[in-house]
């Protein structure tokens, strides 16, 4: 490799082509022209002697090489990242900053609404956007910066991304409020007898949590609606017979309209965590933000 062809602009600028795979989106990303950044290419495969990316059927495909720099370049940015992090400074108070956070829709209506909804009183220049969880992309978005923190469960959360957790969650049952069932305690035999309803943030599956915790007792519950949203339960809860278990924390945002009933089964609880990049590890912004998550979770559990 050339070295002294190579400068920091034209890491950054291979770093967004290798997320991209794609000139054109690379470039609005980057703030360039698509010829500009078509010409740092060309720098790119002269200083490192491979072409790095090949036109593809969808885009641009990285080469042999190109891949292999993924993971190095990303720790190189994040330490450079790091070591200038330290000169800066965030003042809620007159900053203007763009924060990205990346969950469930379950989970923004927890914890991402609280920040959303207080904002304007912690960092009155400040926006933030509340992204929905796009399985790889959202890793890529997070490895480049395009996203700057990702909420969700532990076991979803990927190994390259620092993490702590944010809330312990648990589970609740709801019905509509005049349910036959909602005056009293539910029991094994009555919560299997029901129809459920089932949240599939993928879509269209049948099985859960709660099927394995039946399981382990033997007996089996009957789903027969598949919502690709929690936010759609209550809508078809109030207007049917229909069972739906949810995180306690949106159950008891629902207690107004729907009836609230505890399990009557034991059911797996989870750690909900926040992950970010080692490159957002110490800047002030982004631990501003982990912070003032943490607060408010603490203050609303």
């Amino acid at each position: 490799m050339n070295g002294s062809r190579l400068d920091l602009n034209l890491l950054v600028s291979l770093d967004v082509l290798l997320a991209e795979g794609n000139v054109t989106r690379a470039a609005k990303r980057l703030g360039l022209s698509q010829p500009a950044l078509s010409a740092q290419l060309k720098q790119l495969r002269d200083s490192f002697g491979d072409p790095l990316l090949l036109p593809g059927a969808r885009g641009m495909t990285p080469t042999s090489r190109g891949d292999a720099l993924r993971e190095p370049l990303r720790e190189v940015l994040a330490q450079i990242q790091a070591l200038t992090a330290g000169a800066r400074t965030f003042d809620p108070a007159t900053a203007e900053q763009t924060f990205r956070i990346v969950a469930s829709d379950a989970i923004h209506h927890t914890a991402g609404a609280l920040l959303a909804a207080r904002l304007g009183t912690l960092a009155p220049r400040c926006k933030i956007a509340l992204l929905p969880y796009d399985g790889a992309r959202t890793q890529e978005q997070m490895a480049t910066g395009e996203s700057d923190l990702w909420l969700g469960a532990r076991a979803s959360m990927p190994p390259n991304l620092r993490a702590r957790p944010l809330y312990e969650e648990h589970f609740l049952c709801v019905v509509r409020r005049d349910h036959p069932l909602a005056a009293r305690p539910l029991d094994l035999d009555r919560f299997c007898a029901l129809e459920h309803v089932l949240v599939s943030p993928t879509g269209g599956g049948f099985r859960g949590t709660v099927d394995e915790s039946l399981a382990g007792l033997e007996r089996s519950r009957r789903v027969t609606v598949s919502l690709n949203s929690f936010l759609l339960v209550p809508e078809v809860i109030a207007k049917s017979d229909l069972i739906a278990t949810v995180p306690a924390r949106l159950a008891r945002a629902w207690a107004q309209e729907l009836n609230v009933l505890a399990p009557p089964c034991e059911i797996a609880t989870f750690t909900v965590m926040m992950g970010w990049h080692a490159r957002a590890h110490t800047d002030p912004a982004q631990v501003w933000l982990r912070q003032q998550l943490s607060t408010l979770e603490e203050a609303n559990p």
